[in-house]
């Protein structure tokens, strides 16, 4: 894949990934089921949770989740784009509000009809949390 090429798939890729915490911040179902692959094969691993196969099953869970949630910023911090050819990997952390990141996240995506298309979700704690990126300072 040439440089631009290939820099342009990571932003996409990355776009599509802050889609996902978007949705989920917002509690928008509609974004987050447009998100998920429709012809791919999809699995998802909430926290503590067992695996979740076949997209009825996993936007079921995130039906019940965003139904369910008090409302929260769900951010992914540090992320990392692995592109496989028509398939991208994101690794990060994800953090609640102004709370450090507690748990590791793995996103996967395929390009499916020209758009890049969740196909795996994994969450899980990590032993110690990732603290907030804070500005720095200008002394301009």
């Amino acid at each position: 894949m040439a440089g631009s090429t290939h820099a342009a798939a990571e932003a996409a890729v990355l776009d599509a990934n802050a889609t996902f915490y978007r949705a989920f911040t917002d509690r928008d179902y509609a974004a987050m089921s447009e998100l998920w692959a429709k012809r791919a094969k999809v699995t998802c691993f909430h926290p503590a949770a067992r695996a979740i196969v076949g997209r009825v099953a996993v936007l079921e869970s995130w039906k019940q989740i965003l139904d369910g949630s008090s409302g929260f910023e769900l951010r992914c911090v540090q992320p990392v784009v692995h592109l496989v050819g028509d398939a991208a990997i994101v690794t990060g952390y994800e953090g609640s509000d102004d709370e450090p990141a507690h748990l590791a996240a793995t996103n996967v995506f395929v390009l499916e009809d020209g758009s890049w298309r969740m196909v795996h979700h994994h969450a899980g704690p990590i032993s110690s949390p990732v603290p907030v990126p804070r500005p720095s300072r200008s002394i301009n």
